[in-house]
C-alpha cells in the first residue's frame, strides 16, 4: 500500500519537473507547476478508476477508441478541401477528435464483455436456438432418480455427462467397500440406461480444467463455459453454484415440492412399523418416505390406523408429520370427513 502511494507521488512530481523544464505556459513558474500536478492527479484518478474494471471493459474501450479516432482521422482527410483557416472549419475537426474518440471509448467499455471467447464465438454461430444442457454430477447420477425425470420428459434439451465425473465415478465403483462400489456401479447402469432411452440426447464432453483440482468446481466452470444448468442434490454444490451465478436444477427440492400437502385436522391412514423416541409413540412412513410420528401408537405397532393429523413440521432434511389415534380424538371432531390412505396423502 505503501508503495503504491509513494509511486504515485513520484509520478506527479515527474509531471511536474517536466512541466517546469518544458514550460508549456507562458508566465510564472507557478502555473507550469500547477498544470504537471494537475495533469499527474488526474492520471492518477483514472487509474485508481480503472483498478477494478474487468479487462474486456478496458480492451473494449482502448479498440472503440482507436476505431473513433480513425473515423474522426477520416472526417479530416475528407474536408481537406475546405478553408482550414475558417473557424467553423477549424471547430468541426475540433469537435470529430473530441466526440468520435470519446464515444467509441464509451461504447466499447460498455460493450467489452462481447470480447470474451464464447460470446464472441457465438457472433458467428447460426441463429437457431441453443441447446439447452444440463450437466449431471456425480451425486444425481448415483441417486438413481434422474433418470426417472429424464424417462418422464421432464428434463429437456441435452444431458452432459463430463469426463471427470466418469472418472470419479469408475473410481467408486472400483472401491474396496462394498457399499462404496454397489453405489458407483448403480451408477454406472443408470447412465447406460438414460442413453438407452429414445429421444434423449446424452453428450459425454472431454472438456477438463487442468489448473482446478474439486470435481464441484469442474462442474461449475463447464456449466459457464455451455451456458448450462447443474443437475445435482448435493446441498454444498447447489450453494456453492448459486453464489457463483450458476444455475442448479436440485433433484431434493423437487422431490419435496412433489409431496402431497397434509394439513392439521386431516385423517389419514397409516402402517405402524416402530415405536418413537418420545414415551408410547409408534412411527409410521408414507410412500414417497416422510415420517409420521403417532401418539399412543406404540400398541399398534404392525397395524394399520387411522389417525388424525395435528402438526407438520417442515425441516432442512424433509418433513415430518404428526398424528394422533383418530379413536382417541374428542367426540364429534372432524366429523364427515373420510380417512385418507397413505398413498392419497
Amino acid at each position: 500500500m505503501r508503495g503504491n502511494v509513494l509511486l504515485r507521488v513520484l509520478f506527479v512530481g515527474a509531471f511536474v519537473y517536466i512541466a517546469t523544464l518544458i514550460r508549456p505556459i507562458d508566465g510564472h513558474i507557478a502555473f507550469n507547476i500547477a498544470l504537471g500536478a494537475l495533469l499527474g492527479l488526474l492520471i492518477v484518478l483514472i487509474e485508481t478508476r480503472l483498478r477494478d474494471a474487468a479487462i474486456t471493459s478496458v480492451l473494449g474501450g482502448l479498440i472503440g477508441g482507436a476505431i473513433g479516432l480513425g473515423i474522426a482521422n477520416s472526417v479530416h482527410l475528407g474536408l481537406s478541401w475546405a478553408d482550414t483557416t475558417d473557424t467553423k472549419v477549424k471547430f468541426v475537426h475540433v469537435l470529430t477528435l473530441i466526440v468520435l474518440p470519446y464515444l467509441g471509448i464509451v461504447l466499447g467499455a460498455r460493450n467489452g464483455e462481447w470480447l470474451e471467447p464464447v460470446k464472441f464465438v457465438s457472433l458467428f454461430r447460426e441463429a437457431r436456438p441453443q441447446k439447452r444442457y444440463k450437466i449431471l454430477d456425480t451425486s444425481v447420477i448415483i441417486d438413481g432418480r434422474v433418470a426417472d425425470i429424464v424417462e418422464t420428459g421432464f428434463l429437456d434439451g441435452a444431458l452432459v455427462v463430463p469426463q471427470f465425473v466418469l472418472k470419479e465415478l469408475q473410481f467408486v465403483a472400483d472401491s474396496s467397500d462394498p457399499l462404496r462400489r454397489n453405489r458407483g456401479r448403480r451408477g454406472l447402469d443408470i447412465l447406460h440406461r438414460i442413453q438407452k432411452m429414445a429421444g434423449v440426447e446424452v453428450i459425454v464432453s472431454d472438456a477438463d480444467f487442468p489448473h482446478i483440482k474439486e470435481v464441484d468446481l469442474k462442474l461449475i466452470e463447464l456449466a459457464r463455459t455451455l451456458a448450462g444448468r447443474i443437475v445435482t442434490n448435493d446441498f454444498n454444490l447447489n450453494k456453492v453454484a448459486q453464489l457463483r451465478g450458476v444455475d442448479v436444477l436440485n433433484i431434493n427440492e423437487l422431490a419435496n415440492s412433489l409431496k402431497p400437502v397434509v394439513l392439521p385436522g386431516e385423517q389419514m391412514s397409516v402402517f405402524i412399523t416402530k415405536e418413537g423416541k418420545e414415551y408410547n409413540q409408534g412411527v409410521a412412513y408414507l410412500d414417497d418416505g416422510t415420517m409420521v410420528v403417532v401418539d399412543n401408537a406404540r400398541s399398534k405397532i404392525g397395524r394399520s390406523l387411522d389417525i388424525v393429523v395435528t402438526s407438520v413440521l417442515q425441516t432442512t432434511a424433509g418433513r415430518m408429520i404428526f398424528g394422533r389415534h383418530a379413536e382417541a380424538a374428542a367426540p364429534g371432531e372432524d366429523a364427515g370427513r373420510r380417512p385418507r390412505s397413505a398413498a392419497q396423502a
